[in-house]
Protein backbone atom coordinates (compact mmCIF):
# COMPACT_ATOMS: atom_id res chain seq x y z
CA UNK A 1 0.00 0.00 0.00
CA UNK A 2 1.61 3.53 -0.64
CA UNK A 3 1.94 5.60 1.42
CA UNK A 4 -0.51 8.64 0.13
CA UNK A 5 -3.18 4.91 0.01
CA UNK A 6 -1.78 4.99 3.99
CA UNK A 7 -2.37 8.68 5.00
CA UNK A 8 -5.56 9.04 3.05
CA UNK A 9 -7.45 5.90 4.84
CA UNK A 10 -5.80 7.34 8.24
CA UNK A 11 -7.35 10.73 7.53
CA UNK A 12 -10.95 9.35 6.16
CA UNK A 13 -11.10 7.19 9.37
CA UNK A 14 -10.23 9.90 11.78
CA UNK A 15 -12.96 12.15 9.73
CA UNK A 16 -15.32 9.06 10.08
CA UNK A 17 -14.30 9.46 13.55
CA UNK A 18 -14.94 12.41 14.06
CA UNK A 19 -18.23 12.62 12.17
CA UNK A 20 -19.45 9.94 14.14
CA UNK A 21 -18.62 10.96 17.51
CA UNK A 22 -21.41 13.19 19.52
CA UNK A 23 -19.97 15.75 21.63
CA UNK A 24 -19.34 15.00 25.26
CA UNK A 25 -21.07 17.07 28.26
CA UNK A 26 -23.24 15.48 31.09
CA UNK A 27 -22.47 11.53 31.47
CA UNK A 28 -24.32 9.77 34.08
CA UNK A 29 -23.47 5.37 33.89
CA UNK A 30 -24.36 2.36 36.28
CA UNK A 31 -28.25 3.57 36.61
CA UNK A 32 -27.20 7.23 37.82
CA UNK A 33 -25.03 5.88 40.42
CA UNK A 34 -21.99 7.42 38.59
CA UNK A 35 -22.37 11.08 36.50
CA UNK A 36 -19.73 13.43 35.52
CA UNK A 37 -19.66 16.13 32.45
CA UNK A 38 -16.55 16.53 30.25
CA UNK A 39 -15.01 19.25 28.21
CA UNK A 40 -17.63 20.12 24.94
CA UNK A 41 -15.07 19.50 22.85
CA UNK A 42 -14.33 15.45 24.06
CA UNK A 43 -16.01 13.32 21.64
CA UNK A 44 -18.02 10.39 22.94
CA UNK A 45 -16.48 7.77 20.76
CA UNK A 46 -17.52 4.31 22.17
CA UNK A 47 -20.08 3.19 24.85
CA UNK A 48 -20.16 -0.30 26.39
CA UNK A 49 -23.62 -1.14 28.58
CA UNK A 50 -24.00 -4.45 31.31
CA UNK A 51 -21.45 -5.45 33.40
CA UNK A 52 -18.34 -3.56 33.18
CA UNK A 53 -19.88 -0.52 31.52
CA UNK A 54 -17.45 1.66 29.66
CA UNK A 55 -17.25 5.01 27.84
CA UNK A 56 -14.93 6.39 25.80
CA UNK A 57 -13.83 9.45 24.82
CA UNK A 58 -11.72 11.12 22.23
CA UNK A 59 -9.52 14.54 23.39
CA UNK A 60 -9.09 15.85 19.92
CA UNK A 61 -5.20 16.41 19.15
CA UNK A 62 -5.46 19.13 16.23
CA UNK A 63 -1.48 18.95 15.25
CA UNK A 64 -0.21 16.22 12.93
CA UNK A 65 0.38 13.63 16.19
CA UNK A 66 -3.29 13.03 16.29
CA UNK A 67 -3.70 11.60 12.59
CA UNK A 68 -1.62 8.83 14.37
CA UNK A 69 -2.49 8.80 18.24
CA UNK A 70 -5.49 9.10 19.77
CA UNK A 71 -5.63 10.79 22.82
CA UNK A 72 -8.63 9.59 25.12
CA UNK A 73 -10.23 8.76 28.25
CA UNK A 74 -11.90 5.79 29.44
CA UNK A 75 -14.13 5.52 32.15
CA UNK A 76 -15.06 1.62 33.71
CA UNK A 77 -17.53 0.94 35.92
CA UNK A 78 -17.82 -2.75 37.22
CA UNK A 79 -19.86 -4.24 40.05
CA UNK A 80 -18.36 -5.88 42.71
CA UNK A 81 -19.06 -7.21 46.12
CA UNK A 82 -16.85 -5.62 48.39
CA UNK A 83 -13.71 -4.00 49.37
CA UNK A 84 -11.77 -7.09 48.20
CA UNK A 85 -13.52 -7.10 45.03
CA UNK A 86 -12.76 -3.75 44.57
CA UNK A 87 -8.77 -4.64 45.40
CA UNK A 88 -8.52 -7.35 43.07
CA UNK A 89 -10.37 -5.73 40.18
CA UNK A 90 -7.48 -2.30 40.91
CA UNK A 91 -4.77 -5.46 41.19
CA UNK A 92 -6.27 -7.01 37.83
CA UNK A 93 -6.48 -3.80 36.11
CA UNK A 94 -2.28 -2.70 36.96
CA UNK A 95 -1.45 -5.88 36.20
CA UNK A 96 -2.72 -5.31 32.79
CA UNK A 97 -1.12 -2.05 32.55
CA UNK A 98 2.44 -3.40 33.63
CA UNK A 99 1.78 -6.08 30.74
CA UNK A 100 1.91 -3.21 28.15
CA UNK A 101 5.03 -2.71 25.77
CA UNK A 102 7.28 -0.69 26.93
CA UNK A 103 5.55 -0.01 30.54
CA UNK A 104 7.46 2.02 32.85
CA UNK A 105 6.45 3.58 36.08
CA UNK A 106 7.05 7.15 35.25
CA UNK A 107 6.33 9.16 38.55
CA UNK A 108 4.70 9.10 42.30
CA UNK A 109 1.21 8.60 42.30
CA UNK A 110 -1.09 11.38 42.84
CA UNK A 111 -2.90 9.73 45.09
CA UNK A 112 -4.11 6.47 46.69
CA UNK A 113 -5.26 4.46 44.32
CA UNK A 114 -3.98 5.71 41.11
CA UNK A 115 -0.78 4.91 38.71
CA UNK A 116 1.51 6.98 36.75
CA UNK A 117 3.40 5.41 33.71
CA UNK A 118 4.02 4.93 30.17
CA UNK A 119 4.27 2.62 27.57
CA UNK A 120 3.96 1.78 23.77
CA UNK A 121 0.89 1.61 21.59
CA UNK A 122 1.35 1.05 17.72
CA UNK A 123 4.77 2.24 18.38
CA UNK A 124 4.75 5.55 19.97
CA UNK A 125 5.15 6.53 23.88
CA UNK A 126 1.97 7.36 25.53
CA UNK A 127 1.06 8.75 29.24
CA UNK A 128 -1.29 7.52 31.03
CA UNK A 129 -2.67 7.85 34.54
CA UNK A 130 -5.51 5.86 36.15
CA UNK A 131 -7.35 6.35 39.30
CA UNK A 132 -9.74 3.76 41.08
CA UNK A 133 -12.53 4.33 43.29
CA UNK A 134 -15.22 2.03 44.94
CA UNK A 135 -18.24 3.41 45.60
CA UNK A 136 -21.55 2.03 46.41
CA UNK A 137 -20.32 -1.55 45.27
CA UNK A 138 -18.77 -0.75 42.24
CA UNK A 139 -15.25 -0.53 41.02
CA UNK A 140 -14.54 3.01 38.87
CA UNK A 141 -11.34 3.39 37.00
CA UNK A 142 -10.74 6.25 35.33
CA UNK A 143 -8.18 5.86 32.37
CA UNK A 144 -6.38 8.78 30.78
CA UNK A 145 -3.98 8.25 27.92
CA UNK A 146 -2.41 10.93 25.57
CA UNK A 147 0.79 10.90 23.47
CA UNK A 148 3.92 11.42 25.44
CA UNK A 149 5.10 13.66 22.67
CA UNK A 150 2.96 15.52 20.76
CA UNK A 151 3.03 18.74 18.44
CA UNK A 152 0.06 19.85 19.56
CA UNK A 153 2.09 21.56 22.49
CA UNK A 154 2.59 22.30 25.73
CA UNK A 155 -1.38 23.91 26.22
CA UNK A 156 -2.76 21.21 24.45
CA UNK A 157 -1.03 18.52 27.01
CA UNK A 158 -1.86 21.66 29.95
CA UNK A 159 -5.44 21.03 28.89
CA UNK A 160 -5.76 17.62 28.51
CA UNK A 161 -4.24 16.98 31.98
CA UNK A 162 -6.95 19.18 33.45
CA UNK A 163 -10.01 17.68 31.63
CA UNK A 164 -8.88 14.39 33.46
CA UNK A 165 -8.21 15.80 36.86
CA UNK A 166 -11.69 17.37 36.86
CA UNK A 167 -13.69 13.88 36.12
CA UNK A 168 -11.03 12.63 38.81
CA UNK A 169 -12.89 15.36 41.25
CA UNK A 170 -16.14 14.45 40.07
CA UNK A 171 -15.46 10.99 40.54
CA UNK A 172 -14.28 10.91 44.21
Amino acid sequence: MSLLRSTTLVIAFAAALLAGGAHAADVSMADGSVKFSTPDNWLDIMETQGDPEARVFQVPDPSPTGRNSLARVTITVKQVADLNGFNQYRSDATAKAMALPGYKASAVPPGPNSNVYTAQENAAAFSYTEHYWFKNGRAIQLRCMRPSQTQAGADWKTAFDKGCDAIAEQLK
